[in-house]
């Protein structure tokens, strides 16, 4: 083992402490496992599901741990703790004495200091002398090398790509610069800029999911073949995935900045009738606002249909806040407030998925296997707009008892409706995933000749495709 600090290794900005280990055993010719040996270790590194290591994972370090490793860099303990996130955090398993063995414990970077991704090669070489990978904490705002023209992908998924091409798409590098005056803007208007960022990210996710059936949406198929080196087509489903937050990186400090905006949040007002509770239409003139300003004059009416989604509850939140109504500060009537279920999906999380659907396509085992994707978003369209609906009803019970009576029978009438058109389509889905209709019936606490003649009146009547036919338990 050569001497301690014999070669100088600086630490990067944002580094994970296990690139920065990594890059010095290169720096000496080691592998990386050879000079963790230096530490005791109190578990087992991370890994993926198929048993390849994980980029993102992340290293703790007692006292003795950092002065060992401050000595393998030749860097001060103060340059350290300025450049390395995870420098100093406890472990319930690191030793709390300031002296001892140099001892360390595995984590994963998200679960240190956020979220982690992998780092330009290119800048790295520039800025060590070295070329190699590292692994930097990087929100999801801040993802593009200018210099490279590269958008940084996570480091916590199982996939093969460091980084995206978007030398041709000077928008997406246009939009990192945008966001800085964004987040100035969400501070001067006491909004937290990564909650702003998530709830917007949330909202163009959405539209992602359902742009696949969109045929006037031509701007992100274009972008989603640059980024996959010419054409996506070859595997559309896995660089949809993969692709995701580049392509739409630039509809997302757009839509922040719209949500910021507070003649905006005025047409929302106007929208819900000013003080005379009303249903949002899908003419409306905030989502017609709304999709001029993404470049999209169309997507208004699609927008304002989509009453499960993140957009109309943000467009709630504003209407009871302008109302006075709603729960304590920190729920339902605080803007940028993101349910769990509105949160979009990580790369890792979607392609862990389409993996276990890859192997066992078909099967009926797991609900998004069977199920498309269009038809899970219907359902929970309809169950978040029902759930919006019983919500605006929270503020109208003062005034005449004939009008109060009014909005809320035809409210609660609306938001029935809606919960059994739901009710039809899961139904549909579980009928022709596989599961016996005798099975659905007996969850739906119905006969099952009774649930058939649902099924078949649903099919005829709102557009539901069921396969169920006559005498039929299952689909054939």
């Amino acid at each position: 083992m050569p001497p301690p600090g014999l070669l100088r290794t600086a630490p990067l900005l944002g580094e994970t402490s296990s690139s920065l280990i990594c890059r010095i055993a290169s720096r000496y010719g080691l592998e990386a496992k050879a000079l963790r040996s230096r530490w005791q270790w109190r578990n087992h590194q991370p890994k993926h599901e198929g048993g390849t290591s994980r980029a993102d994972a992340e290293v703790l370090l007692n006292a003795a741990g950092r002065q060992l490793l401050a000595g393998l860099c030749g860097v001060e303990e103060g340059v350290l703790a300025r450049a390395l996130p995870s420098w100093g955090r406890e472990d319930a398993r690191l030793p709390a004495a300031e002296v001892g063995e140099p001892t360390a414990a595995w984590r994963t970077g998200g679960a240190v200091a956020g979220p982690v991704a992998f780092g330009c090669r290119l800048c790295t070489a520039r800025r060590t002398g070295t070329a190699g990978p590292a692994v930097l904490y990087a929100p999801r705002w801040n993802r593009v090398c200018a210099r490279h023209g590269r958008w940084l992908l996570d480091a916590d998924a199982d996939q093969p790509h460091e980084y995206l091409d978007v030398r041709r798409l000077p928008e997406v590098v246009a939009a990192q610069r945008r966001w800085a005056g964004v987040a100035r803007r969400a501070v001067r208007a006491g909004a937290e800029p990564e909650r702003v960022f998530a709830l917007a990210q949330a909202v163009v996710a959405r539209w992602w999911e359902q742009a696949l059936h969109w045929e006037r949406e031509k701007v992100w198929p274009r972008r989603l073949h640059q980024v996959a080196g010419g054409d996506a087509g070859g595997d559309l489903e896995r660089w949809r995935i993969v692709g995701r937050d580049a392509v739409v990186f630039p509809e997302v400090v757009t839509v922040a900045d719209v949500l910021l905006d507070p003649a905006m949040a005025q047409l929302v007002w106007v929208d819900s009738g000013a003080g005379q509770p009303r249903v949002l239409r899908v003419d409306g003139l905030f989502c017609r606002r709304l999709g001029e300003r993404v470049g999209r004059e169309w997507l208004g009416p699609l927008a304002a249909a989509d009453h499960g989604g993140p957009l109309i509850a943000w467009m709630g939140s504003v209407i009871r806040l302008r109302r006075g109504a709603g729960g304590p500060l920190g729920y339902d009537n605080d803007p940028w407030w993101l349910r769990r279920e509105h949160q979009p999906v990580t790369m890792a999380g979607q392609l862990r998925v389409l993996g276990k659907e890859r192997r066992a396509p078909g099967s009926g085992t797991m609900w998004r296997a069977v199920v498309p994707a269009e038809q899970r978003m219907r359902i929970s369209s309809l169950l978040g707009s029902a759930e919006e609906q019983l919500l605006q009803l929270r503020g109208v019970q003062s005034g005449p008892t004939a009008e109060v009576a009014r909005q809320l029978l035809q409210g609660l009438g609306h938001s029935a409706g809606l919960v059994e058109a739901a009710w039809k389509r899961t139904a549909v889905a579980a009928v022709n995933g596989g599961v016996p209709l005798e099975e659905v019936a007996r969850w739906a606490d119905m006969p099952a000749e009774t649930l058939r003649s649902v099924l078949r009146a649903g099919e005829r009547g709102d557009g539901v495709e069921s396969k169920v036919g006559p005498g039929a338990s299952a689909v054939s």
